[in-house]
């Protein structure tokens, strides 16, 4: 636990032993019916905070996946950050990317490229790239393959970051495989000629 996680515990341990002070000095003549209502805002209390701590979980769950159509193009929904994400198995392992057509490649983070099979503690980190947050430094390699769909490809090039990053990213070396994207309302539709 982080010094600031353990300061806002003691706010909150601090607060709620104010206010629940406060309540039973108000309510000292009736203490059975205030007992019960400190129990009642108690467990109200307890449920906002497993209700916040679950959020991120059952926001995960209950968000729109991808999705292959009959005729094999590949919709993303949008997400509620206003990014599209896709799935893409790389050596078969499952990786979550967010899809960036200002980054020139398939962009995988520390974690990622060491759960695809790839030692990211042996690469040459010697090449740089300008990103939103600045310049950062970048080793290339290949992965055997990728799939997306019904797409498959071999030997792919992509590079690895060394800076912090939340999720791996989908850049034009690999959008630009596709014959058709298109992003209409809320929906990115992928596609190519052939699959």
């Amino acid at each position: 636990m982080t010094g600031d996680q353990i300061a806002s515990l003691a706010y909150l341990g601090l607060l709620l032993a104010v206010i629940g002070g406060w309540f039973f000095a108000q309510n000292r003549k009736s203490i059975g019916k205030t007992l019960q209502m400190a129990l009642l805002w108690g467990l109200i209390f307890l449920g906002v905070i497993a209700a916040r701590g679950l959020w991120d979980d059952i926001r995960t769950t209950t968000m729109p996946f991808q999705a292959t159509s009959q005729d094999g193009f590949i919709e993303l929904p949008r997400a509620s950050d206003g990014h599209f994400y896709a799935i893409i198995n790389l050596n078969d392992v499952p990786v979550e990317f967010m899809v960036d057509t200002g980054a020139t490649q398939i962009v995988l983070n520390y974690e990622d490229a060491k759960r695809v099979g790839l030692d990211p503690d042996t690469l040459p980190f010697l090449a740089r790239a300008e990103t939103a947050n600045g310049i950062v430094k970048i080793a290339f390699d290949t992965v055997d393959n990728v799939s997306f769909g019904p797409y498959a490809d071999e030997n792919v090039r992509i590079s690895v970051s060394k800076a912090e990053m939340g999720t791996s990213l989908l850049g034009m070396s690999y959008l630009g495989r596709f014959d058709l994207l298109q992003i209409s309302g809320e929906k990115m539709t992928l596609g190519r000629g052939t699959n």
